[in-house]
């Protein structure tokens, strides 16, 4: 692509910009977080990203997911997002699995073909055993905490995770590790806000599902998706 990272360029130099084009990233969630990941990945000058997630593109996902318009609707997630992608970098390579991450499926990915894990799955029982098996692997994990139920940008932060407070998310995770007596091999970041507001609507989708559907709004989502792509990027740069 002509100039199309010259601006990335000019700041980095072309060394780390090499650098990382060659890096290798896998995407586990394609949703809220995971999708603005992959787009700010992508607008760096990360050539090498696999996308995983099983759902398709809902009408409610359209008020905070990269991929979701009102003409992607039914779509499936992984291909709505490549195709978007590509249109940013057609000389990405972009591989997909329509897959959800489970005990099940986990021996789809070898994680030693990637540099970077990122985890911006919902499930608490699988986001669980993802951070386990990116934790063993050897590989650099970031991690989403809860993006629910925020409004204040200013509150998001980074953090390892054993020394996240106020999030929801983080604490149940803990909890089930130290029950499970099943615990991540080294330390790792996630992004999180302590913020933690109250659902104050009801919408259909409330009333459809049985789990609890809580609010949440984009530019926070993005936030947190932009910042762990700004991690990713950050450890590239000061990597030698």
């Amino acid at each position: 692509m002509i100039n199309a990272f010259g601006r990335s360029t000019l700041l980095l130099g072309d060394e780390v910009m090499s650098r990382i084009s060659k890096a290798k990233v896998i995407v586990f969630g394609i949703g809220g977080v995971g999708s603005w990941v992959c787009e700010c990945l992508v607008r760096s000058g990360i050539r090498h990203i696999t996308l995983v997630d099983s759902d398709k593109v809902a009408p409610t996902n359209i008020n905070r997911q990269m991929p979701a318009t009102a003409k992607t609707i039914g779509e499936e997630k992984t291909e709505a997002a490549k195709r978007r992608l590509l249109e940013i970098n057609p000389d990405a390579k972009i591989e997909t699995f329509t897959l959800f991450y489970d005990a099940d499926t986990a021996h789809n990915f070898d994680f030693s073909e990637y540099d970077y894990i990122v985890d911006a799955i919902d499930s608490l029982k699988d986001k669980a055993l993802l951070i386990l098996n990116a934790t063993r692997s050897g590989k650099k994990l970031f991690s989403s905490m809860g993006a629910a139920l925020k409004l204040d940008p200013q509150k998001i932060k980074v953090g390892e995770f054993w020394t996240v407070k106020g999030c929801p998310l983080a604490r149940a995770l803990r909890q089930k590790f130290k029950r499970d007596k099943q615990f991540p091999a080294k330390k790792f970041l996630c992004v999180y806000s302590d913020e933690l507001l109250e659902n104050k609507g009801v919408t259909s989708e409330t009333c459809e599902y049985k789990a609890r559907i809580n609010g949440s709004l984009c530019h926070i989502t993005a936030i947190f998706g932009m910042t762990i792509a700004g991690e990713i990027i950050k450890d590239i740069v000061n990597s030698k």
